[in-house]
């Protein structure tokens, strides 16, 4: 099976919203800023190094430099920060959360995304640099949203308190995970590869950000992507006026709110909702809403309450502890980076969405948003038994319940769609109901009532016959659906689900080098990798 790519409305798992951005329907271009072509960043990077002034580029330097202390950084990741204080450089980003180790598949598809998309920029313009970017999200604190990995099914999960930033939790109790590990994945080459990879990223070092920027570094520093920790002082210390202008003016929940409105009266729904304060006050163990009450401002689920001056003054003196919330971080993400285009999901899109007016509000750039690759990887062996029976890897995105109708209507010796039955009926009642108003419009509700009797008949009929078939057909039907479940556990996309050292225990660095020769960030298709046995 080559590679191949299938339309993201054909796969069924995306959202109308998504759908409807990639097909550029004209409802929607008020919500975005330039659609990710490539003759379009020319005229982003144009536009973006007007609002980019070197002051926050040697921020940008020092701060990348100090962050990546202790770190064995790769001549390529190198050169990439150090250009970043030239005005000709620019970044392509993605962010995500901490999970632990890299948590599902996509991950990885975020970073080659970008990686890939910065290549491509690089070759069309050669006189400006551009550097792919991962934004840590330290400052979350959704702990169990990252705690866990799964692996052959089962969740491998860190269990522990928890509070405030999950980026400055002590990696305590990850010696526990990694027996897990390595009692689950064996004492292969590449087993041992993945357990030293979990040791030297949690167990030797003592926070969960270093932790991840250890193992990111590890899996990409040859391509110089570039790691960013927002929850930084002088990072913040540029995001001050605007921060202030939150605790002042409500500005972001007056712009997002009405943008919101305006998505959903033309049929979408909100990704998320927009408060009259989007920060968050953080200290160590501490991550809570800022909540403003009769002039008053308390951090919520605390004892602690603030005046506006003595607000304003905590903002001045210690910028590092005010966090922006989901809605708040891409603002954030656009002031401190010389950035182009943010690379997400769906999801993350979906609220990109609602940002528009508030940025040109602030007067910052827009980015341009691209939807990050996804993919299918199937081993060989099983596009192999995909082949034996007679099937396409295509029919694999139907629900079980459709794909063994589907299989079942191919193999059957009878014809199991009555259809044509259905329109020889209908064209009898037609006739009927033709007599009916001629002689007695009362016998029309009676020819409705036997209508709708004799094709349900003909439903429970077909209904019966497939299910009969599929009794016949129950070897190959199990066969295949065992092929789905194992590409779509729980009926969900792989990438969604699956952590990358199962496909690495098994395929080693054939993994990375198909993901980054294969994953074309602007094609705006879902990806399938055969990988090799």
């Amino acid at each position: 099976m080559p590679i191949t790519t299938i339309p993201y409305p054909e796969t069924g798992y995306f959202s109308k919203l998504v759908c409807d951005y990639l097909a550029e329907k004209p409802e929607l271009q008020s919500f975005y800023h330039r659609f990710p072509k490539i003759d379009n960043f020319e005229k982003q990077f144009k536009e973006k190094s007007l609002s980019v002034q070197a002051p926050s580029r040697t921020t940008l330097v020092n701060a990348l430099t100090k962050q990546y202390q202790g770190i064995n950084v790769s001549n390529a990741t190198q050169k990439n920060i150090d250009s970043l204080a030239q005005e000709n450089t620019f970044t392509i980003t993605t962010g995500h959360q901490l999970n632990l180790f890299t948590g599902p598949l996509y991950f990885l598809y975020k970073i080659f995304s970008v990686i890939n998309l910065a290549e491509e920029l690089n070759k069309k313009h050669s006189k400006h640099h551009f550097v792919p970017v991962y934004w840590m999200a330290t400052e979350d604190h959704d702990f169990d949203e990252i705690n866990y990995f799964n692996l052959f099914g089962a969740k491998v999960a860190w269990e522990r308190d928890s509070g405030g930033a999950v980026g400055e939790l002590t990696t305590e109790g990850l010696e526990a995970l990694l027996i897990v590990l390595k009692t689950t994945i064996g004492e292969s080459a590449n087993a041992q590869k993945l357990s030293a990879l979990f040791s030297e990223a949690y167990i030797k070092h003592s926070n969960l950000a270093d932790a991840t920027r250890y193992l990111a570094n590890e899996l990409f520093a040859e391509y110089g992507l570039v790691i960013i920790d927002g929850n930084d002082k002088e990072l913040k210390k540029q995001f001050q006026p605007f921060a202030e202008m939150e605790l002042t003016e409500n500005r972001s929940f007056t712009e997002i709110e009405a943008t919101t409105k305006n998505l959903e009266k033309i049929g979408y729904k909100k990704q998320v909702h927009p408060r009259e304060i989007n920060l968050f006050y953080i200290i160590k163990g501490i991550r809570e809403r800022i909540v403003e009450e009769n002039g008053s401002f308390k951090i919520n689920n605390t004892e602690l309450v603030f005046s506006k001056a003595e607000l304003l003054k905590e903002l001045q003196d210690f910028p590092e502890r005010f966090s922006p919330n989901a809605l708040l971080r891409p603002l954030y993400q656009e002031v401190v980076l010389p950035n182009l285009c943010y690379v997400g999901g769906g999801g993350e899109l979906a609220y990109w969405f609602q940002l528009k007016d508030y940025f040109k509000s602030v007067e910052v750039t827009f980015p341009i948003l691209l939807l990050r690759n996804s993919v299918l990887l199937v081993p060989q062996k099983l596009s192999k038994k995909l082949e034996k029976l007679n099937e396409s890897i295509d029919a694999l995105f139907l629900s079980t319940y459709d794909l063994e109708k589907k299989h079942t209507h191919q193999l059957s010796d009878v014809t199991i769609d009555f259809t044509p039955q259905r329109e020889h009926l209908q064209q009898q009642f037609k006739d009927l109901y033709a007599i009916a108003k001629k002689t007695d419009a009362s016998f029309i509700g009676a020819v409705g009532a036997q209508e709708k009797k004799q094709t349900n008949g003909l439903d429970n009929l077909e209904k019966r016959l497939l299910k009969a078939e599929k009794r016949k057909l129950a070897d190959q039907l199990s066969r295949l659906t065992a092929i789905q479940e194992y590409l779509f556990p729980k009926e969900s996309l792989q990438e969604r689900t699956v952590n990358f050292s199962e496909m690495y225990l098994e395929f080693g660095e054939e993994l990375f080098q198909k993901l980054k020769d294969n994953l074309k960030p602007l094609v705006n298709e879902f990806t399938i990798i055969e990988l090799q046995d």
